[in-house]
């Protein structure tokens, strides 16, 4: 795994009269995924290309692990970061196997004995049975098949960052959901440092730990998709994430924060349903409805410790308090 770090990253194309990148700062966690987002044009790409230097910042350092990648050999420093586009760029001619199998040959050191394990470790990890797909062509493979080869040839030479340029963005809607959840789950497996462009934000509140929101080439703000729906640092944050949409909060909001202590519940013995604490809003709201309870008990999800009571109308007040304080904060801003 490996750490990323940003520091006063800039990036000026000659002619124009601001940065497409403009000295952005921010760390990305070993074994994270740290999604970049916003509108066309805010740079996310252009930051994203700068890892593995497709593009040569104008000023400013990205370090990986306290090497600065400007110092390094562009060329060496491709081939430990795996790097998966939308237009997947399979090599029509090759079977699949040997488009999987061609970085680690570029990369060198690899015995046939040892890529062809290595090629049948990755069609299984993306889903695709070697046995039936290792000899076919991209021609006989769906969308969503080759970008799963796209994928596992980025994973062949088992880099630990992995670059992501909207990869699912060409893919239908079935699919694409497909794909999230297949690379959520390698994630769990392979625990690689993502860095993954989309300009989806349900795609970006579903697989990224953390969300880097650009507008104008800047940093606009860096945090969790709570974070985001919570506390939105302006107005064009809180348009981009949907914060004025209650169903999109009580998907994402956890339950912990719409607790309470004093309720029916506890007058009744707690003898109602109980509850993780690690389920959000919604989920709470449609145990609710299913159980007609008048509330439930949140246990720790580790402890099972009791730590307080959940009700339509606890939940109700959080919904509110929130929407209560992005007024108050356009209103300032206004």
């Amino acid at each position: 795994m490996a750490k990323i770090s940003f520091h006063a990253i800039t990036k000026q194309y000659p002619g124009t009269s601001r940065p497409a990148v403009d000295a952005v700062s921010f760390d990305v966690a070993e074994g994270s995924t740290c999604m970049l987002v916003g509108t066309s044009g805010s740079g996310k790409t252009t930051l994203l290309r700068m890892v593995n230097r497709l593009i040569e910042p104008t000023s400013g350092e990205i370090v990986i692990d306290g090497k600065n990648v400007l110092q390094e050999n562009p060329i060496a420093l491709r081939r430990r970061i795996g790097y998966v586009i939308q237009q997947v760029g399979l090599f029509p001619h090759l079977t699949i196997a040997e488009n999987v199998r061609v970085t680690a040959e570029i990369a060198g050191g690899w015995t046939k004995q040892r890529l062809d394990k290595r090629v049948d470790e990755l069609l299984e990890l993306v889903g695709l049975p070697p046995a039936e797909y290792r000899k076919r062509f991209p021609r006989q493979l769906s969308g969503g098949q080759q970008q799963r080869v796209g994928l596992a040839r980025a994973l062949a030479t088992d880099p630990a960052i992995m670059l992501m340029d909207e990869p699912f963005g060409a893919l239908d809607a079935i699919t694409r959901e497909r794909m999230q959840n297949e690379l959520l789950r390698i994630q769990r497996d392979v625990q690689k440092t993502i860095l993954f462009v989309s300009h989806d934000i349900q795609e970006a509140f579903k697989l990224g730990e953390q969300i880097a929101v650009l507008d104008q080439g800047k940093l606009i703000q860096l945090g969790t998709p709570v974070d985001l729906l919570a506390q939105p640092a302006n107005d064009f944050v809180r348009k981009l994430v949907g914060g004025d949409s209650i169903l999109r909060q009580l998907e994402y909001l956890p339950v912990i924060d719409a607790l309470e202590q004093d309720t029916v519940a506890s007058a009744r013995g707690g003898d109602v349903p109980t509850f993780l604490s690690d389920a959000t809003l919604l989920q709470a709201m449609l145990k609710l409805l299913e159980t007609n309870a008048p509330a439930l008990a949140v246990q720790d999800k580790d402890t099972q410790q009791q730590l307080g009571f959940i009700t339509l109308a606890s939940i109700n007040r959080e919904i509110t308090h929130a929407h209560g304080h992005k007024t108050e904060r356009t209103e300032t801003a206004i």
